[in-house]
């Protein structure tokens, strides 16, 4: 069952920025953690950032220093703030959580595509 909407995504220039937005149907503190994910075209998913319940935030080696992942609880959502976008980074960007993924659940992700 899919439990988070992301949204946010769009066309925009190298070293231009985007905020994505994950919405959750539930607070966000019934899950470990909110996670980050992306897909390429041809490529595997590939994890990008983690929040958990302390607010403890992790990025993936690519975007770090760039990409910075937080969260409104008030709101159930978890914003991915990009900047600095490299064409490298078009993909299809998903939130989701540890116990979906564990299901195999996906929603259908916001797409970002990086061209000059």
């Amino acid at each position: 069952q899919v439990q988070v909407v992301e949204s946010g995504g769009g066309l925009v220039q190298p070293g231009g920025s985007l905020r994505l937005s994950c919405s959750a149907s539930v607070n966000i503190f019934s899950f470990n953690a909110m996670v980050w994910y992306r897909q390429a075209p041809g490529k595997e998913r590939e994890w990008v950032a983690t929040i958990d319940n302390s607010g403890i935030t992790y990025t993936a080696d690519s975007v770090k220093g760039r990409f910075t992942v937080s969260r409104d609880n008030a709101k159930n959502t978890v914003y991915l703030q990009m900047n600095s976008l490299k064409p490298e980074d078009t993909a299809v960007y998903y939130c989701n959580t540890p116990q979906a993924m564990g299901r195999g659940y996906w929603g259908q992700g916001t797409q970002v595509t990086v061209s000059s």
